[in-house]
């Protein structure tokens, strides 16, 4: 009756065509697996390519990694613009980015769902398109990135008190920017596995501190006094995690600059509607007799506790 349960695996899909010579281009496609979903994709899974291209000679797809990998060489009959690309399906609810590299001229992103699984290629690009497409993900990394988000609650618990929450927040928005931003320009960077060793260590570290919290309210730790330092020091790390899932979507280098700003800000987004639903839970407890806030805060406590302890543990040994 087990079922998988994972962290930190928001990695959309990617779908990239790229022009290699005039009327040439390749078509790649990377799908984010799910368990028991290679078969069903390997056979139903078709790329959608514009009407005036073919595709020449036979796609090749391969299954690495946990992803579907595949790849079409296509031959244009003229300007591809106005045309579809991308796939025929995509799993489930999850989402692709899909990139459209001329050239001589901008890249193209756009963001495909399950309900429009291909992009149309514009003839002059839309450079809102890359902004709005790099916030959703951004955003989506915190509320569906488990580690991150029980980091955030965790740190929510910890401080309670608005302002003080509001300060260690933009403290840990300001340090993983910082990692995120130099690792992406090649100036920084960590290995994965300890990144996300250290990350889920930082969920347990916190988790201490709440239970100790619990324990004595007067207990005055160091991350108590100075939640926001503590918060700064975890969010380079994070960020080393944030580079990570950015590497794996990609990024258009002649809009880096700003896909880097959107991502950082759907982070920003997410992590503060967390924060809102998390001060708003605790305010409805607070309506409670104090046994039952007591016991819910305790439960969610060495819930959070118990989940990085595990992570933790299988990042060091797995």
């Amino acid at each position: 009756m087990a079922f998988p349960l994972s962290a930190h695996e928001l990695r959309p899909s990617v779908v990239e065509m790229r022009e290699a010579g005039e009327g040439r281009y390749t078509l790649d496609w990377k799908v984010t697996l799910s368990v028991g979903s290679a078969g069903l994709l390997t056979n139903t899974l078709e790329p959608v390519i514009p009407d005036n291209c073919t595709i020449q000679g036979e796609k090749v797809q391969r299954i690495q990694s946990a992803a579907l990998m595949g790849r079409a060489s296509l031959a244009c009959d003229g300007d591809p613009a106005g045309g579809q690309f991308g796939l025929s399906e995509l799993l489930g609810k999850s989402d692709a980015i899909a990139r459209f590299v001329p050239v001589d001229a901008p890249t193209q992103s756009f963001r495909l769902t399950a309900d429009e699984p291909a992009a149309t290629i514009l003839a002059e690009p839309d450079p809102l398109s890359v902004f709005g497409d790099y916030f959703v993900i951004g955003a989506q990394h915190i509320v569906f990135g488990w580690d991150h988000l029980l980091f955030v609650i965790a740190l929510v618990l910890l401080v309670r008190n608005p302002w003080p929450v509001v300060k260690a927040t933009t403290a840990f928005t300001i340090a993983h920017s910082i990692t995120l931003v130099a690792t992406v320009l090649g100036y920084s960077g960590l290995p994965s596995r300890p990144v996300e060793a250290l990350i889920a260590l930082s969920i347990v570290f916190l988790a201490v501190e709440v239970a100790l919290l619990l324990r004595d309210p007067e207990r005055q730790t160091l991350t108590r006094r100075f939640p926001w330092a503590v918060a700064f020091a975890f969010g380079l790390i994070h960020g080393f995690g944030f580079a990570g899932a950015l590497a794996d979507i990609g990024l258009p280098q002649t809009q880096l600059a700003a896909a880097l700003f959107a991502f950082n800000l759907g982070v920003e987004a997410g992590q503060l509607l967390v924060v809102a639903l998390t001060v708003a839970i605790l305010a409805g407890l607070r309506r409670f007799p104090p046994l039952v806030e007591s016991r819910a805060l305790t439960s969610a406590t060495y819930g959070i506790g118990a989940i990085g302890s595990f992570w933790l543990i299988e990042r060091l040994i797995g």
